[in-house]
């Protein structure tokens, strides 16, 4: 279950640090081409929905590897399954495309049933 976890969670830590890094530094004008929602939420959320993202990437990696507390990462994978579950209830109200959404949803939800090893 370790090597399931660390493949899983090192993807999902991958995907969030760089979706999360976009919506932090780059503009509206830049994220309006991949993210359509953009121009329907206030920007100080878009970048807080970023650094949501990138805590959440570093918790799924960090605590396992360092070994300092390690049920951080279950916390990690858990918010990550709530960031998606607002992300399908945004997309559905504004573009109705939730295509990555579904994926990213049901592989956090199972990289939080892994993370439980770490309790």
């Amino acid at each position: 279950m370790n090597i399931a976890y660390w493949i899983l969670a090192g993807l999902l830590a991958l995907f969030y640090l760089y979706a999360g890094a976009m919506k932090v530094f780059r503009t509206r004008d830049q994220l309006r081409p991949m993210m359509a929602w953009v121009d329907r939420i206030p920007m100080p959320a878009v970048r807080g929905i970023g650094v949501a993202e990138v805590l959440g990437a570093i918790g799924l990696i960090l605590p396992p590897l360092t070994g300092i507390a390690p049920v951080l990462a279950l916390a990690a994978a858990v918010s990550l399954v709530v960031l998606q579950t607002g992300a399908i209830a945004v997309h559905l109200k504004t573009d109705r495309q939730v295509g990555i959404n579904i994926p990213l949803i049901l592989a956090a939800a199972l990289t939080t049933w892994l993370a439980t090893t770490w309790l």
